[in-house]
């Protein structure tokens, strides 16, 4: 069966049928050809023990599962729709940002300290996103959300990636993420650039990264 298709930037496609359920966030469904089924979830992921820690760490999001035979097509808010390919490795992002997943995929919730210790728990405060992600892992299809469109930028143990918190979309692979500062004296008496803060990206794998400082 096909997989997601781009209708425009802002508008994914998705075949629906047997053993091609998704999961998408609710009020995201924008038409459907077929016998197509949408039944409400409570989060991003399943399991009474692991809904309730997702909304103690603010990663509650609800979801509708997409289930029957046809095809539907998503899109939120007019934001642009970025369709990612999980071949086993784990991806890491808000649950506001996740428009749509596979069902083969498996959801999760991640403390920000087990990637950058300290430094990950002081990038979730500093930028508002909290001290739990996201996570996907599996092989499967997802797709994001983002101001602006999204470039992709590969991390390796040599190219490690500085990232402004408020362009970070999601990430994915073997990565350590933690915030780094570039204070100076320039900031303390008010006349630096403003990117006092960034995300630092090292390991194995890639960022996505939007072309706005806007939050979903």
């Amino acid at each position: 069966m096909p997989g997601y298709t781009s209708i425009n930037a802002k508008m994914v496609q998705v075949p629906v049928g047997h053993g091609q359920e998704v999961y998408s966030r609710r009020g995201s469904m924008l038409a459907y050809v077929g016998n197509v089924n949408f039944a409400p979830t409570a989060t991003v992921g399943q399991g009474i023990g692991g809904a309730i820690g997702r909304r103690m760490a603010g990663e509650s999001a609800p979801m509708m599962h997409v289930t029957g035979q046809g095809t539907a097509m998503f899109g939120h808010n007019g934001l642009h729709v970025q369709v990612i390919e999980l071949t086993g490795d784990s991806l890491y992002v808000e649950a506001d940002r996740l428009l749509l997943y596979d069902a083969t995929l498996q959801p999760g919730t991640m403390f920000m300290g087990e990637q950058g210790g300290a430094r990950g728990v002081l990038r979730g405060a500093v930028t508002g996103q909290g001290l739990f992600t996201t996570t996907l892992a599996g092989h499967g299809t997802c797709a994001v959300l983002s101001h602006g469109g999204v470039i992709e930028l590969p991390i390796t143990p040599q190219r490690p990636i500085h990232v402004d918190p408020q362009a970070y979309v999601a990430h994915r692979g073997q990565v350590d993420n933690s915030l780094t500062s570039a204070l100076g004296v320039r900031d303390i008496i008010g006349r630096g650039s403003g990117e006092a803060f960034q995300l630092r990206l090292s390991g194995t794998g890639a960022v996505y990264v939007q072309a706005s400082e806007r939050k979903v």
